[in-house]
């Protein structure tokens, strides 16, 4: 018996926490977290001890943590922008490491149809290459990244569709040519997560919001892989 097709809401609801914090990159503290991407991790889980037991597995999904960052060379500050589903306590960082008071804001905004928004994500955009066993049977794919802004922008294409009326599957529709692509540089982490490589591309554009209960479950749980290390936050103004 075929599942019936999901019904549409005309508009959808998103609610979450936002914490901005302004970083000295220059401690070492911050420095750490920018050459180990299992360092940034756990900078920005530090603000959500409590909320689940200790060592569950799924922590971040749980607490809805996501995050990017944005580093200032020139003026040694790393911004870093953290999600959640609730509230934020960011007393474990020393406080030399802080160029400021982290600024605490609550989202609360409605999306329907038709909306249009501005946007900005850091992303991994990665596609599954086939391959095939001795005996020419196909075997899992092997997922790889996507190492220059065309190759990024068929990433899009999944997520935003094609620009020509086909629907990706983050509820809102951006021509793929229209995305402001930068390749960033990876990151990774040593032992003992050695093998740890993170490839990662900024986006920047607008789009237009076609399924608003899709659009909010991709702003609140991310879009892409390697979401606990800073990527597949979606921003929008």
């Amino acid at each position: 018996m075929s599942t019936p097709p999901r019904l549409r809401t005309a508009a959808a609801r998103f609610i979450a926490s936002h914490s901005v914090l302004t970083l000295d990159a220059r401690h070492p503290y911050v420095a750490k977290s920018l050459v180990d991407a299992q360092e940034m991790h756990r900078t920005v889980m530090c603000g959500f001890r409590g909320w689940v037991d200790d060592g569950s597995a799924d922590a971040r999904a749980q607490m809805g943590v996501l995050s990017t960052w944005a580093l200032d060379l020139k003026a040694a500050a790393l911004v870093l922008v953290v999600q959640s589903k609730v509230a934020a306590d960011w007393q474990h960082i020393p406080e030399g490491a802080l160029r400021e008071a982290p600024r605490l804001l609550t989202v609360d905004r409605t999306f329907r149809a038709g909306d249009a928004a501005g946007f900005r994500a850091v992303v991994n955009p990665t596609y599954s290459k086939p391959r095939t066993a001795p005996d020419a049977s196909l075997l899992r794919g092997r997922r790889v990244a996507h190492t220059n802004p065309q190759g990024v922008r068929k990433w899009c294409a999944r997520r935003f569709g094609d620009g020509n009326g086909s629907e990706g599957s983050a509820g809102a529709a951006a021509d793929p040519e229209t995305i402001s692509v930068r390749m960033l540089p990876t990151v990774s982490s040593p032992a003992p997560h050695k093998g740890l490589k993170i490839a990662r591309a900024e986006l920047r554009g607008s789009l237009t919001v076609t399924d608003p209960d899709a659009f909010v479950h991709a702003l609140s749980e991310g879009v892409g892989h390697a979401r606990a290390y800073s990527c597949g936050l979606i921003l929008t103004r």
